[in-house]
C-alpha cells in the first residue's frame, strides 16, 4: 500500500497555516485537478482525490487537531477512514455535488447557462479624413455606414409574419441542457446552452423572408456628426447609439469617427499653434513694407520694419488652431525669407553698385 503524502504537504501550506490559507490552497488545486477540467485523466483524478482529502481533514478542528499528534494513523484510532472523512467534511461547497459549478460556473447571482439576456450591440469605427482649415473652422459632415438593424419586416423575431417561434424539443424551452454524471466523488451535474435553440428556448420553423430568421438586416444608414474645432489626427469623436443593433433588447452600440488630418501644403502645425514662410525681396526687407500672408480664415496683413533680416519670424496672435478643451485659439508664426536678387540688369547692376559706394563698402568683381 502506497505510503499518504503528509496533508500540509499536499495543500502545499505551512504546517501553521491559517483556515484561510488553507482553504485558498484547497480551492487553487481543486481547480487545477478538478475531474471535469481533466476528462479521462486518472493522475489528475487522484491529484483531486488526495487534495480534497487532505483539505477534508485540516479544515476540520478535531481532525487537524488530532492529526498534528498522531499523523495519518491518528485519523485510524479515532474511527476515521477515507469514506467518513468526506461524508462529514464541510468543503464550503453545499456538497460535493456543487463543487463544480462553484469553482467553474457563473458566480454572479442568478446567472447561469440558457437563455441569452439583453446584449449590447457592436461599436463601429469610422474613419474621417479632414483638412487643417476645417479643424479650424470645424465641419459637420454626412456619411454613409452600413450597420446591422432590426427587421422591419419581423420586428427582430425573425419569424414570417403571422408565425411564431415554436418551443425547442431539445430543452423544453428552458434554453439550457443538464447532464448528470456519478463520479466516485459523488453527483455531478454539468448544465450547458442547448445547441438546438443556441439558448433562446424556441425555434423557428418558418423563417423571416427579409432577414432568413436572424431579426437583424445590413442597411447602409447616412449619420450626420459634428466635427468640433480643434481636433487631430487621431482624436475620436464619439456618437452615442450609432453603432451595431443590441441583441434581445439591448441597447444599440456607438459609433467612433477617428479624425485624419490631412497634410497642408502652406501651414505646419504644432499643437495649436501653425507656421508658414514668406518671401521677402531685398528691397522689402531693407526699406519695411506691408504684405498680405495667408491664414487659416483668408488673407491677412503683416508689418515688415525696415531692416528685417532673413529668418525672422513674426507672430499673429489668435489665428492659430481653437483649443479643443478650452477657450481661445493659438497663434500663427510668419517667417520671413529674403531673396537675394540674381540675375541683374546693367542699370540694376550700376544701382547697387552706387549703393555699395555710399555705404563705403568695397566690392571686388
Amino acid at each position: 500500500m502506497a505510503t499518504k503524502r503528509d496533508y500540509y504537504e499536499v495543500l502545499g501550506v505551512d504546517r501553521n497555516a491559517n483556515e484561510q490559507e488553507i482553504k485558498q490552497a484547497y480551492r487553487r488545486l481543486a481547480r487545477q485537478y478538478h475531474p471535469d477540467v481533466n476528462p479521462n485523466n486518472k493522475e489528475a483524478e487522484e491529484k483531486f482525490k488526495e487534495v480534497s482529502e487532505a483539505y477534508a481533514v485540516l479544515s476540520d478542528p478535531q481532525k487537524k487537531n488530532q492529526y498534528n499528534q498522531f499523523g495519518h494513523a491518528g485519523m485510524k484510532d479515532i474511527g476515521f477512514d477515507f469514506d467518513s472523512i468526506w461524508r462529514s467534511a464541510d468543503f464550503g461547497f453545499g456538497g460535493l455535488g456543487d463543487i463544480f459549478n462553484m469553482f467553474f460556473g457563473d458566480r454572479e447571482a442568478g446567472r447561469r447557462p440558457g437563455r441569452r439576456r439583453a446584449q449590447r450591440g457592436a461599436d463601429l469605427r469610422y474613419d474621417l479624413e479632414i483638412s487643417l482649415k476645417d479643424v479650424a473652422s470645424g465641419k459637420e459632415v454626412e456619411i454613409e455606414l452600413p450597420r446591422e438593424e432590426v427587421c422591419s419586416v419581423c420586428q427582430g423575431s425573425g419569424a414570417k409574419p403571422g408565425t411564431r417561434p415554436s418551443i425547442c424539443n431539445v430543452c423544453g424551452g428552458r434554453g439550457e441542457v443538464r447532464r448528470t454524471q456519478q463520479t466516485i466523488f459523488g453527483q455531478f451535474t454539468n448544465i450547458t446552452t442547448c445547441e438546438n435553440c443556441g439558448g433562446e428556448g424556441k425555434v423557428i420553423t418558418s423563417p423571416c423572408p427579409n432577414c432568413r430568421g436572424s431579426g437583424i438586416v445590413k442597411k447602409t444608414h447616412k449619420i450626420s456628426a459634428k466635427i468640433p474645432p480643434g481636433v487631430d489626427t487621431g482624436t475620436r469623436v464619439r456618437l452615442n447609439g450609432e453603432g451595431e443593433v443590441g441583441i434581445k433588447g439591448g441597447r444599440p452600440g456607438d459609433l467612433y469617427i477617428y479624425v485624419y488630418v490631412q497634410p497642408d501644403k502652406t501651414f505646419k502645425r504644432e499643437e495649436e499653434d501653425i507656421y508658414c514662410e514668406i518671401d521677402l525681396t531685398f528691397t522689402q526687407s531693407a526699406l519695411g513694407t506691408r504684405v498680405e500672408v495667408p491664414t487659416l480664415d483668408g488673407k491677412a496683413e503683416l508689418k515688415i520694419p525696415p531692416g528685417t533680416q532673413s529668418g525672422t519670424s513674426f507672430r499673429l496672435r489668435g489665428k492659430g488652431i481653437p483649443r479643443l478643451q478650452g477657450y481661445g485659439r493659438g497663434d500663427e508664426y510668419v517667417k520671413a525669407n529674403v531673396k537675394t536678387p540674381s540675375h541683374l540688369n546693367p542699370r540694376e547692376k550700376e544701382i547697387l553698385l552706387e549703393f555699395a559706394r555710399l555705404r563705403g563698402e568695397k566690392i571686388k568683381q
